[in-house]
């Protein structure tokens, strides 16, 4: 057995524990051919590892449907002395989950942060450029971005960028608002993972190892998707709705993209891991 396989089954047997104590029932998975014409996700990560605990949405995309999915390192990190080791450990990472990995420059864009335009406007300028020329490049149908107030520096300053990207290169496309250091107070898709997918999410986490060694995010992984599960079950079905009868979910606000500014949320919807996704979600 390779070290990747052990780890997915130590942590599916975790995985199945927690669930069992959850009361939920077993999965119900499909592995559909994928569609003949499969799209392409970029997920803007602010840091090395934002990929993995974001990344339900577009690791089922990719193996549900087939879509190539890429990870932007917008940052890699405030060190200097660890941005190689965390590229490293990034690299590791995507390839747990099969992630193609775009590195923004040498060392990633420095002080990306929600007020850099208006202290640094030409470093603000030029990363808006470098963003925009990837988007013009790649056209991606789905991009990933933290909500405006997710509550890290970092965070809050990549979904500026992206969205005055997305607005410079006039793209069509779904913009998928994640969450982590903040909750978003209108999330409109909740997006299962089963047991086996949860547990590449966090086999690809622990690769992150510099970092989950100064605070264990891994561990406290299954937790946050679970609450996602608690919160989505209100905040997507609506107010006294059934609860989901599933373990472990991820919450987004789907927003759909024309020319470049944003032409209106997608519908409310919960997507279980047993009804395949597909390109169908971002026209739903």
């Amino acid at each position: 057995m390779s070290s990747l396989e052990a780890d997915l089954a130590r942590w599916r047997e975790h995985l199945n524990r927690f669930a069992a104590l959850l009361g939920n029932p077993p999965d119900r998975s499909a592995r559909p051919a994928p569609e003949a014409a499969p799209g392409h996700c970029l997920v803007f990560a602010p840091h090395p590892d934002d990929e993995c605990i974001v990344g339900a949405l577009p690791l089922r995309l990719q193996q549900e449907a087939g879509w190539r999915i890429s990870n932007v390192a917008v940052t890699l990190g405030s060190n200097p002395e660890r941005r190689e080791s965390r590229w490293a450990e990034l690299v590791d990472a995507c390839g747990v989950l099969g992630f193609d990995c775009i590195r923004v420059g040498a060392d990633g864009l420095s002080d990306v942060r929600a007020d850099t335009a208006e202290r640094e406007p030409e470093l603000w300028a030029a990363h808006v450029g470098a963003i925009a020329a990837l988007l013009t490049q790649h056209r991606p149908a789905l991009v990933l971005a933290p909500h405006a107030l997710d509550d890290n520096p970092s965070h809050r300053g990549v979904y500026r960028l992206v969205a005055e990207a997305i607005a410079t290169a006039r793209l069509d496309t779904v913009l998928a608002h994640t969450e982590f250091w903040s909750t978003q107070a209108e999330p409109n898709a909740l997006v299962q993972t089963n047991i086996a997918d949860t547990a590449r999410l966090i086999a690809a986490l622990e690769r992150h190892a510099g970092e989950i060694e100064r605070n264990p995010y891994h561990l406290r992984l299954p937790a946050f998707l679970a609450d996602a599960v608690r919160r989505g079950g209100e905040l997507v079905l609506g107010a006294g709705e059934e609860a989901p009868d599933f373990a472990f979910a991820t919450l987004y606000r789907l927003v759909a993209y024309r020319d470049g500014q944003p032409a209106g949320d997608l519908p409310r919807h919960v997507y279980p891991a047993d009804q395949a996704l597909s390109s169908a979600l971002l026209k739903s």
